[in-house]
């Protein structure tokens, strides 16, 4: 995966930290727990850029 493309989960609103150890990061649009950025699981396992990216809402100041 190319920097230029690789997509960054913590900006993302399906990503979530886990309790488990052994898989602490992961993406609620895809349901799965990782070791690695859910952003990189689904590009090793597909091919292709997470689909399902969508950007955090800012909290309004």
């Amino acid at each position: 995966m190319t920097e230029a493309k690789r997509i960054d989960c913590m900006k993302c609103r399906h990503f979530y930290v886990t309790w488990d150890t052994r898989f602490p990061k992961g993406c609620r649009a895809f349901g799965f727990k990782s070791q690695t950025m859910p952003s990189v699981t689904v590009f090793s396992s597909s091919g292709k850029h997470c689909m399902n990216f969508e950007a955090k809402e800012r909290p309004q100041s």
